[in-house]
Protein backbone atom coordinates (compact mmCIF):
# COMPACT_ATOMS: atom_id res chain seq x y z
CA UNK A 1 0.00 0.00 0.00
CA UNK A 2 1.22 3.55 -0.73
CA UNK A 3 2.36 5.83 2.08
CA UNK A 4 1.55 9.53 2.29
CA UNK A 5 2.25 12.55 4.49
CA UNK A 6 -1.32 13.81 4.93
CA UNK A 7 -3.51 10.72 4.58
CA UNK A 8 -3.58 6.97 4.45
CA UNK A 9 -5.51 4.47 2.37
CA UNK A 10 -5.99 0.77 2.93
CA UNK A 11 -8.66 -1.90 2.63
CA UNK A 12 -11.25 -1.54 5.38
CA UNK A 13 -10.71 -4.24 8.03
CA UNK A 14 -14.42 -5.11 7.97
CA UNK A 15 -14.63 -5.56 4.20
CA UNK A 16 -11.60 -5.69 1.84
CA UNK A 17 -13.82 -4.57 -1.05
CA UNK A 18 -14.04 -1.17 0.68
CA UNK A 19 -11.03 1.16 0.71
CA UNK A 20 -10.77 3.60 3.61
CA UNK A 21 -9.15 6.91 2.65
CA UNK A 22 -8.35 8.62 5.95
CA UNK A 23 -7.42 12.31 6.00
CA UNK A 24 -4.76 12.08 8.66
CA UNK A 25 -3.64 15.41 10.10
CA UNK A 26 -5.80 15.34 13.24
CA UNK A 27 -3.58 17.86 15.05
CA UNK A 28 -4.58 20.42 12.38
CA UNK A 29 -8.21 19.29 11.96
CA UNK A 30 -7.01 17.57 8.76
CA UNK A 31 -6.40 20.97 7.18
CA UNK A 32 -5.40 20.94 3.52
CA UNK A 33 -1.79 21.79 2.76
CA UNK A 34 0.05 21.73 -0.57
CA UNK A 35 0.50 17.93 -0.35
CA UNK A 36 -3.13 17.00 0.37
CA UNK A 37 -4.73 17.41 -3.09
CA UNK A 38 -1.90 15.51 -4.82
CA UNK A 39 -2.11 12.70 -2.28
CA UNK A 40 -5.89 12.42 -2.64
CA UNK A 41 -5.38 11.94 -6.39
CA UNK A 42 -2.67 9.33 -5.84
CA UNK A 43 -4.78 7.45 -3.27
CA UNK A 44 -7.83 7.37 -5.55
CA UNK A 45 -5.68 6.19 -8.46
CA UNK A 46 -4.27 3.42 -6.26
CA UNK A 47 -7.76 2.29 -5.24
CA UNK A 48 -8.93 2.31 -8.85
CA UNK A 49 -5.99 0.12 -9.86
CA UNK A 50 -6.83 -2.45 -7.16
CA UNK A 51 -9.26 -4.90 -8.77
CA UNK A 52 -10.61 -6.13 -5.46
CA UNK A 53 -11.76 -2.70 -4.29
CA UNK A 54 -15.28 -1.65 -5.28
CA UNK A 55 -15.94 1.48 -3.21
CA UNK A 56 -13.91 4.17 -1.40
CA UNK A 57 -14.94 5.69 1.94
CA UNK A 58 -13.34 9.07 2.71
CA UNK A 59 -13.18 10.14 6.35
CA UNK A 60 -11.17 12.30 8.73
CA UNK A 61 -9.04 11.35 11.72
CA UNK A 62 -9.61 13.01 15.07
CA UNK A 63 -12.34 15.51 15.87
CA UNK A 64 -13.68 16.14 12.37
CA UNK A 65 -13.61 15.49 8.64
CA UNK A 66 -11.64 18.51 7.41
CA UNK A 67 -11.44 22.15 8.51
CA UNK A 68 -10.47 23.44 5.07
CA UNK A 69 -7.21 24.89 3.80
CA UNK A 70 -4.47 25.48 6.35
CA UNK A 71 -5.10 29.23 6.27
CA UNK A 72 -3.24 29.94 9.49
CA UNK A 73 -0.23 29.38 7.25
CA UNK A 74 -1.45 30.89 3.99
CA UNK A 75 -3.41 33.73 5.58
CA UNK A 76 -1.48 34.85 8.61
CA UNK A 77 2.12 34.37 7.48
CA UNK A 78 4.34 36.46 5.25
CA UNK A 79 4.78 33.82 2.54
CA UNK A 80 4.36 34.70 -1.12
CA UNK A 81 2.26 31.82 -2.44
CA UNK A 82 0.53 31.49 -5.83
CA UNK A 83 -2.79 31.65 -3.97
CA UNK A 84 -1.88 34.69 -1.86
CA UNK A 85 0.68 36.78 -3.65
CA UNK A 86 2.51 39.65 -2.01
CA UNK A 87 4.05 40.69 -5.30
CA UNK A 88 2.30 43.40 -7.30
CA UNK A 89 0.59 43.26 -9.70
CA UNK A 90 -1.09 39.98 -8.85
CA UNK A 91 -0.68 37.27 -11.50
CA UNK A 92 -4.16 35.74 -11.85
CA UNK A 93 -3.05 32.90 -14.10
CA UNK A 94 -0.38 31.80 -11.63
CA UNK A 95 -3.10 31.61 -8.99
CA UNK A 96 -5.53 29.91 -11.39
CA UNK A 97 -3.04 27.24 -12.44
CA UNK A 98 -2.33 26.26 -8.84
CA UNK A 99 -5.95 26.19 -7.70
CA UNK A 100 -7.22 24.51 -10.87
CA UNK A 101 -4.77 21.70 -10.24
CA UNK A 102 -6.15 21.35 -6.71
CA UNK A 103 -9.69 21.30 -8.10
CA UNK A 104 -8.78 18.57 -10.57
CA UNK A 105 -7.12 16.57 -7.78
CA UNK A 106 -10.25 16.78 -5.61
CA UNK A 107 -12.37 15.86 -8.63
CA UNK A 108 -10.61 12.51 -8.95
CA UNK A 109 -13.10 11.49 -6.24
CA UNK A 110 -15.94 12.40 -8.61
CA UNK A 111 -14.27 10.90 -11.69
CA UNK A 112 -13.18 7.71 -9.92
CA UNK A 113 -14.64 4.58 -11.50
CA UNK A 114 -15.08 3.27 -7.96
CA UNK A 115 -17.93 5.03 -6.10
CA UNK A 116 -16.83 7.36 -3.30
CA UNK A 117 -18.60 8.01 0.01
CA UNK A 118 -17.72 10.91 2.31
CA UNK A 119 -18.23 9.97 5.96
CA UNK A 120 -18.48 13.25 7.88
CA UNK A 121 -18.23 13.80 11.60
CA UNK A 122 -17.37 17.09 13.28
CA UNK A 123 -17.10 19.51 10.38
CA UNK A 124 -16.47 19.51 6.64
CA UNK A 125 -16.03 23.21 6.06
CA UNK A 126 -14.42 25.56 3.53
CA UNK A 127 -12.04 23.42 1.44
CA UNK A 128 -13.12 20.41 3.49
CA UNK A 129 -16.61 20.76 2.04
CA UNK A 130 -15.01 20.72 -1.43
CA UNK A 131 -13.56 17.29 -0.70
CA UNK A 132 -16.84 15.99 0.73
CA UNK A 133 -18.97 17.29 -2.15
CA UNK A 134 -16.64 15.82 -4.79
CA UNK A 135 -17.61 12.40 -3.41
CA UNK A 136 -20.60 10.62 -4.92
CA UNK A 137 -22.46 10.08 -1.66
CA UNK A 138 -22.38 11.83 1.70
CA UNK A 139 -23.16 10.27 5.07
CA UNK A 140 -23.12 12.71 7.99
CA UNK A 141 -23.53 12.60 11.72
CA UNK A 142 -26.67 14.49 12.73
CA UNK A 143 -24.61 17.08 14.57
CA UNK A 144 -21.83 17.38 11.96
CA UNK A 145 -21.60 20.64 10.04
CA UNK A 146 -20.89 21.50 6.42
CA UNK A 147 -20.52 24.84 4.69
CA UNK A 148 -18.18 27.30 3.02
CA UNK A 149 -17.68 30.27 5.34
CA UNK A 150 -15.03 32.01 3.15
CA UNK A 151 -17.74 33.11 0.73
CA UNK A 152 -18.15 36.02 3.19
CA UNK A 153 -14.63 37.12 2.22
CA UNK A 154 -11.51 35.49 0.77
CA UNK A 155 -12.84 32.47 -1.06
CA UNK A 156 -15.05 30.79 -3.66
CA UNK A 157 -15.52 26.99 -3.71
CA UNK A 158 -13.55 25.99 -6.78
CA UNK A 159 -15.22 22.60 -7.48
CA UNK A 160 -18.52 24.55 -7.57
CA UNK A 161 -20.52 21.51 -6.55
CA UNK A 162 -23.11 23.28 -4.36
CA UNK A 163 -25.54 24.19 -7.15
CA UNK A 164 -25.28 20.70 -8.63
CA UNK A 165 -26.00 19.10 -5.25
CA UNK A 166 -28.73 21.32 -3.77
CA UNK A 167 -29.98 23.47 -6.67
CA UNK A 168 -29.52 27.18 -7.34
CA UNK A 169 -31.68 28.62 -4.55
CA UNK A 170 -30.07 26.65 -1.71
CA UNK A 171 -26.63 27.17 -3.26
CA UNK A 172 -27.20 30.93 -3.28
CA UNK A 173 -28.34 30.80 0.34
CA UNK A 174 -25.11 29.06 1.33
CA UNK A 175 -22.88 31.29 -0.80
CA UNK A 176 -24.55 34.57 0.22
CA UNK A 177 -24.41 33.85 3.96
CA UNK A 178 -21.33 31.68 4.46
CA UNK A 179 -23.42 29.72 6.96
CA UNK A 180 -22.95 26.07 7.86
CA UNK A 181 -25.73 23.51 8.15
CA UNK A 182 -26.03 20.37 10.25
CA UNK A 183 -26.03 16.85 8.93
CA UNK A 184 -29.75 16.65 9.65
CA UNK A 185 -30.46 19.76 7.56
CA UNK A 186 -28.14 18.48 4.83
CA UNK A 187 -30.21 15.29 4.65
CA UNK A 188 -33.45 17.27 4.57
CA UNK A 189 -32.09 19.29 1.64
CA UNK A 190 -30.98 16.17 -0.23
CA UNK A 191 -27.32 17.17 0.13
CA UNK A 192 -26.50 14.26 2.44
CA UNK A 193 -27.51 10.73 1.51
CA UNK A 194 -28.01 9.92 5.18
CA UNK A 195 -27.77 11.71 8.52
CA UNK A 196 -27.49 9.49 11.58
CA UNK A 197 -26.57 9.81 15.25
CA UNK A 198 -22.80 10.14 15.63
CA UNK A 199 -22.55 6.78 17.42
CA UNK A 200 -24.09 5.09 14.37
CA UNK A 201 -22.01 6.87 11.72
CA UNK A 202 -19.45 4.10 11.19
CA UNK A 203 -22.04 1.30 11.12
CA UNK A 204 -24.43 3.12 8.78
CA UNK A 205 -21.65 4.20 6.42
CA UNK A 206 -20.35 0.66 6.22
CA UNK A 207 -23.84 -0.72 5.71
CA UNK A 208 -24.14 1.49 2.62
CA UNK A 209 -20.59 0.72 1.47
CA UNK A 210 -21.11 -3.02 1.90
CA UNK A 211 -24.31 -2.88 -0.15
CA UNK A 212 -22.50 -1.06 -2.97
CA UNK A 213 -19.45 -3.31 -2.74
CA UNK A 214 -21.57 -6.33 -3.68
CA UNK A 215 -22.25 -4.91 -7.14
CA UNK A 216 -19.80 -5.81 -9.95
CA UNK A 217 -17.25 -3.03 -10.34
CA UNK A 218 -17.95 -2.77 -14.07
CA UNK A 219 -21.62 -2.03 -13.39
CA UNK A 220 -20.74 0.59 -10.78
CA UNK A 221 -18.40 2.30 -13.25
CA UNK A 222 -21.00 2.30 -16.02
CA UNK A 223 -23.79 3.69 -13.87
CA UNK A 224 -21.50 6.38 -12.47
CA UNK A 225 -20.48 7.45 -15.98
CA UNK A 226 -24.14 7.82 -16.96
CA UNK A 227 -25.04 9.97 -13.96
CA UNK A 228 -21.86 12.05 -14.19
CA UNK A 229 -22.65 12.76 -17.83
CA UNK A 230 -25.73 14.68 -16.69
CA UNK A 231 -23.56 17.08 -14.67
CA UNK A 232 -21.09 17.34 -17.53
CA UNK A 233 -23.92 18.30 -19.86
CA UNK A 234 -25.04 20.89 -17.30
CA UNK A 235 -21.58 22.49 -17.51
CA UNK A 236 -19.79 21.42 -14.33
CA UNK A 237 -16.34 21.78 -15.91
CA UNK A 238 -17.05 25.26 -17.29
CA UNK A 239 -18.51 26.30 -13.93
CA UNK A 240 -15.35 25.12 -12.18
CA UNK A 241 -13.20 27.23 -14.50
CA UNK A 242 -15.17 30.34 -13.57
CA UNK A 243 -15.26 29.47 -9.85
CA UNK A 244 -11.50 28.89 -9.74
CA UNK A 245 -10.84 32.26 -11.39
CA UNK A 246 -13.25 33.99 -8.99
CA UNK A 247 -11.56 32.32 -6.04
CA UNK A 248 -8.29 34.02 -6.93
CA UNK A 249 -10.00 37.38 -7.28
CA UNK A 250 -11.59 37.10 -3.83
CA UNK A 251 -8.15 36.78 -2.29
CA UNK A 252 -6.57 39.72 -4.14
CA UNK A 253 -9.31 42.35 -4.39
CA UNK A 254 -9.44 45.10 -1.70
CA UNK A 255 -11.65 43.02 0.60
CA UNK A 256 -9.46 39.93 0.28
CA UNK A 257 -6.25 41.89 0.85
CA UNK A 258 -7.80 43.59 3.89
CA UNK A 259 -8.63 40.17 5.33
CA UNK A 260 -5.06 38.96 4.80
CA UNK A 261 -3.55 42.10 6.35
CA UNK A 262 -5.91 41.90 9.33
CA UNK A 263 -4.99 38.24 9.81
CA UNK A 264 -1.30 39.15 9.71
CA UNK A 265 -1.79 41.96 12.23
CA UNK A 266 -4.40 40.58 14.64
CA UNK A 267 -3.99 36.86 14.06
CA UNK A 268 -5.92 34.50 11.85
CA UNK A 269 -8.30 33.51 14.63
CA UNK A 270 -9.40 37.14 15.06
CA UNK A 271 -9.84 37.54 11.29
CA UNK A 272 -12.01 34.42 11.09
CA UNK A 273 -14.09 35.55 14.07
CA UNK A 274 -14.78 38.87 12.29
CA UNK A 275 -15.61 37.09 9.04
CA UNK A 276 -18.01 34.59 10.59
CA UNK A 277 -19.69 36.96 13.06
CA UNK A 278 -21.91 38.70 10.50
CA UNK A 279 -20.14 41.99 11.22
CA UNK A 280 -19.86 44.09 8.02
CA UNK A 281 -16.61 43.45 6.19
CA UNK A 282 -14.64 46.52 5.03
CA UNK A 283 -14.89 46.97 1.28
CA UNK A 284 -13.77 49.26 -1.52
CA UNK A 285 -12.18 52.54 -0.40
CA UNK A 286 -12.65 51.71 3.29
CA UNK A 287 -10.72 48.47 2.82
CA UNK A 288 -7.98 50.28 0.86
CA UNK A 289 -7.59 52.88 3.62
CA UNK A 290 -7.32 50.19 6.30
CA UNK A 291 -4.76 48.29 4.20
CA UNK A 292 -2.63 51.44 3.93
CA UNK A 293 -2.81 51.95 7.70
CA UNK A 294 -1.83 48.35 8.42
CA UNK A 295 0.98 48.43 5.84
CA UNK A 296 2.32 51.61 7.45
CA UNK A 297 2.31 49.97 10.89
CA UNK A 298 4.09 46.94 9.48
CA UNK A 299 6.72 49.17 7.83
CA UNK A 300 7.32 51.08 11.05
CA UNK A 301 8.05 47.82 12.87
CA UNK A 302 10.43 46.55 10.18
Amino acid sequence: MPTFKTLRIDPHPANPRVARLLLNRPEAYNAINDDTPREIRAAVEWANAERGIHVIVVEGAGKGFCGGYDLSHFGGSEIDHPCQQERHPWDPMDDYAFMKRNTEDFMTLWKSAKPTIAKVHGAAVAGGSDIALCCDLLVMADDARIGYMPTRVWGCPTPAMWAFRVGPMRAKQMMFTGDTITGRTAADWGLATLAVPAVELEAQTMKLADRIAGVPSSHLAMHKLVVNQVQLNMGVEQTQQLATLMDGITRHNPEGLWFRRYAQEAGFKAAVQWRDSGRPIPEGDEARALIREMDARRASKA
